[in-house]
């Protein structure tokens, strides 16, 4: 089942809320199971890994919320291909491209007659894609007493914010001054000790670093990384 933005765990009081809902173990399962032997990426697993990390965002309140309730609707969308009439060509993100390229599916203007495309759609978790794992990075090679904060605004600006507007920017490095201390992020992330979080880190990592060079290589192909 797929829950709602309101019905993820939340922080109060700047606070860590529990955890139990996330597990750092089940987002690396996902994303070695999404890509095949052939090199492609099955969306099933990929869009699994996503709520993985939706569920990490939220487990921390706010600062991650303008992100997490987007990336909600954006799966949910994509979830609706999958089970739809044409579903068998959306089972990978390389299937999905050919078919609404081929057919003329994906809309190069804003707001045309396919701008909820599956390319578009997809388009934007991948950006997304990229500042998390940039940050995750962070964290894994970050000292115990490193600033989250400062972090996880690198990473942001490196990557996301690029496609933000100014309001949005600012908002977000507004955001990230209220997030814990690394030992916080560790707990959330329900692996047991420091060592473990690193670790399970330094195998979940490349592993969407890898989902996300495959897709950048796809979309660059065909021209779509810069749909509005």
């Amino acid at each position: 089942m797929w829950y709602a933005p309101c019905d993820w765990p939340a922080a109060a009081g700047g606070k860590m809320a529990a955890a139990e809902a996330f597990r750092l173990s089940e987002v690396l399962e996902s994303f070695r199971r999404c890509l095949t032997q052939s090199g492609e990426l099955e969306q099933q697993h990929y869009l699994a890994g996503w709520k993985g990390l939706v569920k990490f965002m939220s487990s921390l309140g706010t600062a991650f919320s303008f992100i997490s309730k987007d990336a909600v609707t954006k799966i949910q969308i994509l979830e609706n291909y999958q089970s739809g009439e044409n579903g068998s060509q959306y089972k990978t993100i390389q299937s999905m491209v050919k078919y609404e390229v081929d057919n003329k599916l994906v809309d190069v203007k804003k707001r045309g007659d396919h701008w909820n495309s599956g390319c578009r759609t997809l388009l934007r978790l991948h950006r997304a894609l990229r500042w998390l794992q940039l940050f995750l990075e962070k964290l894994r090679v970050a000292s115990d007493d490193s600033n989250t904060s400062v972090l996880c605004a690198e990473a942001y600006n490196d990557s996301l914010a690029n496609y933000h507007q100014w309001i949005v920017r600012k908002s977000a490095v507004l955001a990230f001054h209220f997030l814990p201390g690394r030992a916080d992020f560790f707990e959330v992330m329900n692996m047991g000790t420091t060592e473990k979080v690193v670790e399970t880190l330094g195998e979940a990592v490349p592993l969407i670093s890898k989902a996300y060079d495959i897709t950048q290589d796809l979309y660059a192909q065909h021209g779509l990384l810069d749909l509005p």
